[in-house]
């Protein structure tokens, strides 16, 4: 490719050995992860960095522009290659299988909102002319022969958009059942992945979608090595300001995964209902049971952490949290 032609004709033109090494860094995109794979397999010491860990001049107002930015990163490659640890923020790349794992949940979630989106406005159209269907999908039935609220005929223009309407719908519920048995299909295999989605799925207060979620998204492909990381892959970590004689907690960073973060939170409201007599609950009803509606917000962020954590715990380790109770066999494939 062009790519090792020119890295050919540098190594030339600066006196380098053929053998040299070589060493790049672009900041995570789009197309970040199949680009590292593939220099990486042309012995290309790549790295994928957050763009957002790069540091910055602090001052109101400051130059930018693509030299600027390329020189700033040259920079910062140099200090990371000669041992500093702070620099940025190294991107993890999953593997050609982990990232194609990931496809399922997040296409289903797609189809979710483009169908929720399309049924909305399959409504405030018959809104428009007095009518209210409660299930759009019996609408197909009777679309032909619908009159507004006037007792008149549909204008010809909205009853054929309406048509159309119905046709995207049925072909979203269609795709919708296959992702869906796509996913039942994996979870009757003997996959290693299947068998975490299963065992997280066994405990009460942890659906299919939340296990799934977690699985394919954070624990069967991420090198977590301690509940920092974890905590700080989510956002869940606290933020202090603490300077001369200013100390105050800025509250969570809100740094990590938006949506595990998000996920996490409704999970552990589940958790308090459906697992009243394990430890964690216990411990939100004695120290938030009383408090205000703020307090307890701020309690169940505190929880969503330590759920987290236990359930990270609960598929490395088989350690299932503190008087937790899990389901009847074979209810979490259902």
């Amino acid at each position: 490719m062009a790519l090792l032609l020119e890295i050919e004709s540098a190594k030339k033109r600066f006196g380098f050995p053929a053998d040299s090494a070589v060493v790049s860094v672009y900041e995570a995109g789009r197309d970040a992860f199949w680009l590292h794979r593939w220099l990486t397999a042309q012995g290309v010491d790549n790295v994928v960095v957050d763009p957002g860990s790069i540091e910055v001049d602090r001052r109101a107002k400051r130059a930018k522009t693509d030299k600027l930015d390329s020189e700033k990163m040259v920079r910062c490659l140099v200090r990371h290659h000669a041992g500093e640890q702070k620099v940025w923020r190294v991107v993890r790349v999953p593997s050609e299988e982990d990232e194609d794992m990931r496809r399922i949940h997040r296409e289903r979630k797609r189809i979710q909102e483009e169908l929720t989106s399309v049924t909305n406005r399959s409504h405030s159209l018959l809104a428009t002319i007095g009518v209210k269907v409660e299930n759009m999908r019996r609408l197909e039935s009777y679309v032909g022969r619908l009159r507004t609220a006037n007792d008149e005929e549909v204008p010809p223009h909205l009853r054929r958009e309406l048509v159309r309407i119905v046709e995207r719908i049925n072909l979203l519920v269609e795709q919708l059942g296959e992702v869906e048995a796509d996913r039942r299909t994996f979870l009757q295999s003997s996959s290693k992945r299947a068998e975490m989605v299963l065992l997280l799925g066994s405990l009460r207060g942890v659906g299919m979608e939340t296990a799934w979620y977690l699985v394919m998204e954070v624990f069967a492909w991420r090198e977590i090595r301690n509940r920092k990381q974890l905590g700080a892959l989510a956002g869940l970590t606290g933020t202090p300001h603490n300077s001369d004689t200013t100390v105050r907690d800025q509250g969570i960073s809100k740094a990590g995964n938006s949506r595990l973060r998000a996920l996490m939170v409704e999970v552990s409201w589940q958790w308090l209902r459906y697992q009243p007599d394990s430890e964690l609950t216990l411990w939100f009803q004695q120290r938030f049971a009383n408090a205000g509606g703020r307090a307890r917000k701020r309690g169940i962020v505190a929880v969503a952490r330590k759920l987290l954590i236990a359930l990270w715990r609960f598929v490395e380790l088989g350690l299932v949290p503190a008087g937790a109770d899990l389901k009847a066999e074979g209810a979490a494939l259902r």
